[in-house]
């Protein structure tokens, strides 16, 4: 038996020029390479069609009249459909600050003019091999069930796995959850928590934001990870039950507003560790409340304590 061959999908580049000359000499380069090319006169016009398709890479050069590229590309990246899709800047300028513009608007490189058709395609495909290591990574975290966020110290998002932009959709609505998106910032709440941590030093013990309270009584909170560079925290986003149920239990078992959230968090399964992340405290005082919770309602460990919760809450 014979295997079929498989033949791999051709990759898809958007230019987006101004000048006619420049999109006859890069379309001829690429479509030599083997490569798909869409393009696009200005800047609206490339947004209107990243509304349609989801290239591989975008090329972009960064003086157009009316949108420039570098706004074009601000705008793109607020949008979680194409924001992973990496942005090579094409550009006649040298200087510094031009260059520091181009990755402050979310570019991964730039390529100066005249451009040497060999030198960008080699560039076009590091900066798309990463991206879809990066991608590939993101999926994977988020098949794992990890929900996930990248953010700054001034609460602007990186990137955030799939099931993350979905959570923040649900919260926020699309426009403040474009998930890759630079720029995109985090609620108030959350960027004074961050600024709190940035001010705390080091030493700042780990702790946690309620960032949403959805309509149903679940509320998302954010919980730090760590450092992943020297401007991007890695945060935990995690889904808690209705805020109602820690009050039942701390009415109906005569616990402690702590205690109850101790309990109900021990009802839903989670480890000391995860009680802590989410709640603020350390796993030692965590350890402590389950002890005063043992306590009081007269059992020996932690199933005994979960199972009189879940009647509890059952019987409500």
């Amino acid at each position: 038996m014979t295997m079929k061959s498989v033949t791999r999908p051709r990759d898809v580049v958007l230019v987006v020029d101004d000048s006619p000359e420049a999109l006859s000499f890069l379309t001829d380069a690429l479509e030599e390479a083997g490569v798909t090319v869409l393009v696009a006169l200005d800047g609206r016009k490339a947004l209107a069609l990243l509304e349609q398709v989801t290239p591989d890479v975008i090329l972009m050069d960064a003086i157009m009249p009316g949108l420039d590229g570098f706004e074009t590309c601000r705008q793109l990246k607020r949008s979680s459909q194409v924001a992973h899709v990496p942005v090579i800047f094409m550009t006649g300028l040298t200087e510094t600050e031009h260059i520091l513009k181009g990755f402050a608007a979310g570019g991964v490189d730039y390529v100066t003019k005249p451009i040497v058709a060999e030198t960008l395609i080699a560039r076009m495909y590091a900066h798309l091999a990463n991206a879809r290591v990066a991608q590939s990574t993101r999926a994977a975290l988020d098949v794992t069930g990890r929900t996930l966020l990248a953010a700054n110290h001034r609460g602007e998002v990186l990137w955030c796995t799939p099931q993350t932009t979905r959570m923040l959709e649900a919260a926020f609505g699309p426009s403040a959850a474009d998930g890759h998106a630079t720029g995109v910032s985090l609620p108030e709440e959350a960027r004074r928590w961050l600024a709190d941590r940035q001010a705390g030093g080091a030493g700042r013990k780990p702790d946690s934001v309620v960032i949403a309270t959805l309509a149903d009584g679940r509320r998302l909170r954010l919980s730090p990870v760590g450092q992943t560079g020297p401007d991007e925290i890695l945060l935990q986003l995690a889904e808690e039950s209705g805020a109602g149920e820690d009050r039942l239990l701390k009415d109906k078992l005569s616990l402690t507003p702590r205690e109850a959230e101790v309990l109900m968090w021990v009802a839903n399964g989670k480890p000391n560790r995860d009680i802590a992340e989410i709640l603020g405290l350390s796993p030692r005082t965590v350890d402590k409340h389950l002890e005063q919770i043992y306590a009081k309602l007269g059992v020996e460990n932690r199933a005994a304590a979960a199972a009189m919760a879940v009647r509890a809450l059952n019987g409500r």
